[in-house]
C-alpha cells in the first residue's frame, strides 16, 4: 500500500466530521455503533469497510427483451468521500446475467460467504507503507 492510500484509509479515522451533516457513512450512526461494538477492527484504519451495489438493465436496450444484467460493485467506504465512489476503487464482484428476481440471496451467497470468511479468518496481506505482513 502506499503512503498516499494508507493516509487515504487512515481518513476514516482522523478527518471525518462528526456533526449531524451526513457526508459519507462514516458520518451515520450506523458506523458508530459499528466501531463501538467492534473496536478492535474500528482501531486498525487498514481495516476495509464494504458497501454493494447493484441495479439491473437491459444491455440490448429492447424494452420487449427478456434478458437484463445485474453488476454487483463493492466501494471501500473507509477512502475519504471524494475517492470511495471512483471508478479505480470500485470492484465488480458479481455479474448476475438475468433478473434475479425475488431470488437476488441465491446469487449473492457465494460473496456474503466469502465475506464471512474474511471478517472471521482476515487474510495475511502486506502493508507497503511498514513492509510488513498484517492480517486484513
Amino acid at each position: 500500500m502506499s503512503t498516499h492510500t494508507a493516509t487515504d484509509m487512515r481518513w476514516q479515522k482522523e478527518k471525518r466530521v462528526d456533526d449531524d451533516v451526513m457526508l459519507h457513512p462514516a458520518n451515520g450512526e450506523a458506523w458508530k455503533e459499528f466501531d463501538r461494538t467492534f473496536p478492535e477492527f474500528a482501531a486498525d484504519p487498514r481495516n476495509v469497510r464494504l458497501g454493494l451495489a447493484t441495479d439491473g438493465f437491459n444491455p440490448y436496450g429492447v424494452l420487449n427483451q427478456h434478458h437484463s444484467t445485474w453488476p454487483i460493485f463493492a466501494f471501500p467506504y473507509n477512502l475519504p468521500p471524494w475517492k470511495c465512489m471512483k471508478k479505480e476503487y470500485m470492484m465488480m464482484t458479481v455479474l448476475i446475467t438475468e433478473d434475479p428476481g425475488r431470488s437476488i440471496d441465491v446469487y449473492l451467497r457465494p460473496l456474503v460467504d466469502e465475506l464471512k470468511d474474511l471478517w472471521t479468518n482476515g487474510v495475511r496481506t502486506y502493508d507497503k507503507s511498514t513492509g510488513r505482513m498484517f492480517t486484513l
